[in-house]
């Protein structure tokens, strides 16, 4: 039995290095991928997670199954294929340790599992099955995706849902709101951020979408304010929960650092998402928040996430 199963992409972060002594911009190859960040998060804080997924038969798909296996991710819904190019996305930082993009995905092995290559007995068998957006751009996967949701969610499953925008991946923005927008039936429990709220719910506010999307039937949902922390919401009423105070070094896989741990919480208290009063999502949340904070004190997205002590030593601490 897996704690949780995530579907989506997994894909080399070639991070903003410095430059060469010729005066070059170097890039450091980083694992990524927010789903499986997501992995390596809960991995790390000791739940037993797997991947479903798909990767290029060459040296990035071979490091990313490396990876992910170090990590102690079950890698057997891992696809290798040898007719599409493992994706690549090339990570600019900004002084403040903030993140531009740019994909090498046209198509990417991500965007190219099927339906019939997913192994259900991995879906059918897990506490939380968790996916993001990057799956819903194109097809095959996002047929994949929708599928496999679907059969999870009859196994019994907890459905967790990150819609993780990124706009040079989609058409347009209306095609990126409807196709992010599917998903929302089927999901529990959700975290976004407060620049996607629009884009989910047509609400500008955190506290309105939060509370739009638990009118939907999203028993529990969290959205991330940045440096403020993140708010959360149960059953129409929400509440904010302050972040940790140290500086970012790299904040790629913070997001996903904080659902890893926000889940991971949550299944340690042996609750589901409409079992959780306002103040066990809140506890959830902080835990996030924690898991966070020690992931942006190092560079890259798996290789960064923290060990149960770190947080829990974090925590000790208290916020400053």
């Amino acid at each position: 039995m897996f704690d949780i199963v995530a579907l989506g992409e997994l894909l080399i972060d070639f991070t903003d290095s410095g430059v060469s002594p010729a005066g070059m911009k170097l890039f450091e190859q980083n694992p990524g991928g927010a789903v499986a960040n997501v992995l390596a998060a809960m991995s790390r804080l000791g739940d037993k997670a797997a991947f479903i997924g798909k990767v290029g038969a060459d040296m990035h798909g071979v490091f990313l199954k490396e990876t992910l296996e170090r990590a102690g991710i079950d890698t057997s819904g891992l696809v290798i294929s040898k007719d599409f190019f493992t994706t690549l996305a090339f990570v600019a930082l900004s002084a403040s340790g903030e993140r531009s993009f740019s994909f090498a995905r046209k198509p990417g092995a991500d965007t190219q599992l099927a339906s019939r290559e997913i192994k259900e007995e991995i879906i059918s068998s897990t506490r939380v099955f968790h996916v993001g957006s990057l799956s819903l751009t194109d097809e095959p996967a996002r047929g994949a995706t929708i599928y496999a949701a679907r059969l999870a969610k009859a196994k019994g499953a907890i459905i967790s849902y990150d819609p993780n925008y990124r706009a040079s991946l989609w058409p347009d923005v209306e095609t990126a709101k409807t196709q992010m927008r599917a998903m929302l039936p089927l999901v529990d429990v959700m975290k976004l951020s407060d620049e996607e709220t629009t884009l989910l719910t047509d609400q500008a506010e955190p506290e309105d979408a939060v509370r739009y999307l638990n009118d939907l039937g999203i028993s529990c949902v969290a959205a991330t304010l940045g440096k403020k922390g993140a708010l959360v919401s149960v059953g129409g009423v929400s509440k904010i929960v302050p972040g940790y105070s140290h500086p970012a070094v790299d904040t790629t896989g913070a997001g996903d650092a904080f659902w890893g741990g926000f889940l991971h919480r949550m299944l340690s208290l042996g609750k589901k998402p409409n079992e959780l009063t306002l103040e066990q999502a809140a506890d959830c949340a902080d835990w996030g928040n924690a898991v966070a904070t020690c992931c942006v004190q190092k560079r890259g997205g798996i290789p960064a996430m923290p060990s149960l002590d770190q947080v829990q030593m974090l925590m000790q601490e208290g916020k400053v």
